[in-house]
Parts: structure tokens; C-alpha cells; sequence
């Protein structure tokens, strides 16, 4: 398929996604949140990828936030569908994959992009990169789950501290907060986002799914983590790569999945 916001690249089992708005500095618009989707559902789909890469095209930035444009005269009702569409769209959608998702953030990654990169699964920064939630300068409050994910990733204080100044923060400093796992030079950044997705394609795709979904069953309070957990757990004895893994154990090989 044809995309025109976006680029995909094809790197041994990852799928490399690039927000490709690069004089936009990647901000996000209607047509990008429609293409994201269509990209990351095809990856999901797609047997030779195990995990996926997204970040943004050029130097500066990640995504630089929405697309202010566009919703510039929404009312309140409009506003909200604008939410609840990008939230199910794309931000869930992330959130809930059954494939390792990693931000790449190579610059600038602001309100809706801030939001992107949290709802990944993990999250590389370039040193070069400076991250924040602006919203409030603009009337506005994070809509695209940046109150919740950031809450659960650094807490409650200094995830109000950064919602309600507005102000940035550098990888470093975000480092220090477990707002990312690994911060690189520039030029390495892709480099350990695919060492990463390597390293997890090494192992049962299936059990990586699995794991997901049981740590993200601890975030939703109409979930039972505790159950989820051992319900996946005992799913995985009657799999093949539960076989396949024991054996190589004992056999003292690498295993093959």
C-alpha cells in the first residue's frame, strides 16, 4: 500500500515505521493517525514481523505533537470524538499489540507525540531528544492517554508536574524518571531499537504476546492481573513452543521458535 505520511521499511523480523511529516516536524493529522493504524495492523498481521519500530523522519523530531490546524475550531463535542477516535485508532491499538512496539525518539516528542512514545511498549531516546506535554499552554489537557500512561510510568507527582508546567525535559532527565528505558548517541538510536526487537524475536512469539497482555492486564483496574498471569501461564504448557523451549533446555541448544 501506498502511504503518504508515513514510510515502512522491512529489517530482518522488524517493521521500521517512519512518521514521515519531516516539515511538519512529523506532527500528527488525521490522515497520519489513518495511515499509522493501517501500518500497525498490517505489522501486527504479518507472520515474518515480530516486533515494530516507529519514529520520525529527519533530525528534529519524533512527532512534534497534532496537528494543531486542524482541530483549531473544533467545539467540545467535536474535541471529543477527536479523543476517543485517536485514542481507539491508534493509542490502543499500540498499547494493547500482541508484537513489541519501541519508540525511537529521535527529537522533539510533544503532546501527541509524547503520547505516541508511551504508548509503546519501550522507549529509545537519542540524546538530542526533549519531551513534554504542552497541552495546558493551549487550553487543552493531554487527550491521547498522556494523563494515564505517564502516570503509570513516572507517577503521580511528576506526572502532574510536567502535565500542568507544560515544560520539556531532556532524554537524560527522562531516563532518570523511567519515562524511557535507554538513551543513545544520535547515530546509534536505530541501532538499539532493532537490537532490542532482535534480542525479543529470539524468543516465543506467542509467550511475548502472552506477556504483554498479562502486564498490561496490571494497568486496567477492570482487570484481574493476578488471574490473567496465571491463566496465560497455564496456557503456555500446552503449546508447541513450550515444547520447543524445554527441550532445547535440556538438549542444550538454542531453541527455535
Amino acid at each position: 500500500m501506498a502511504y503518504s505520511t508515513i514510510t515502512i521499511q522491512y529489517d530482518g523480523r522488524a517493521a521500521l515505521i517512519t512518521i514521515n511529516r519531516e516539515s511538519k516536524l512529523n506532527a500528527l493529522n488525521g490522515i497520519a493517525l489513518r495511515e499509522l493504524n493501517l501500518a500497525v495492523r498490517a505489522a501486527l498481521e504479518d507472520p515474518t514481523v515480530r516486533g515494530i519500530i516507529i519514529t520520525g523522519a529527519g533530525e528534529k523530531a519524533f512527532v512534534a505533537g497534532a496537528d494543531i490546524a486542524e482541530f483549531a475550531h473544533f467545539d467540545a463535542s467535536e474535541g471529543r470524538r477527536l479523543a476517543q477516535d485517536g485514542q481507539t485508532m491508534v493509542f490502543d491499538l499500540i498499547h494493547r499489540a500482541h508484537k513489541p512496539v519501541v519508540a525511537a525518539i529521535n527529537g522533539f516528542a510533544l503532546g501527541g507525540g509524547l503520547e505516541l512514545a508511551l504508548a509503546c511498549h519501550i522507549r529509545v531516546a537519542s540524546q538530542a531528544a526533549r519531551l513534554g506535554l504542552p497541552e495546558v499552554s493551549l487550553g487543552l489537557i493531554p487527550g491521547y492517554g498522556g494523563t494515564q500512561r505517564l502516570t503509570q510510568l513516572v507517577g503521580r507527582g511528576r506526572a502532574l508536574e510536567l502535565i500542568l508546567t507544560g515544560e520539556m525535559i531532556g532524554a537524560t532527565q527522562a531516563e532518570a524518571y523511567g519515562l524511557v528505558n535507554h538513551v543513545t548517541e544520535p547515530a546509534a538510536l536505530l541501532d538499539k531499537a532493532k537490537a532490542i526487537i532482535a534480542r525479543i524475536a529470539s524468543r516465543a512469539p506467542d509467550a511475548v504476546g502472552a506477556a504483554i497482555r498479562a502486564v498490561n492486564a496490571s494497568l486496567d483496574p477492570q482487570q484481574d492481573g493476578f488471574r490473567v498471569e496465571i491463566d496465560e501461564f497455564g496456557k503456555r504448557f500446552g503449546t508447541a513452543e513450550f515444547r520447543e523451549g524445554v527441550e532445547a533446555f535440556l538438549s542444550k541448544r538454542p531453541p527455535s521458535f
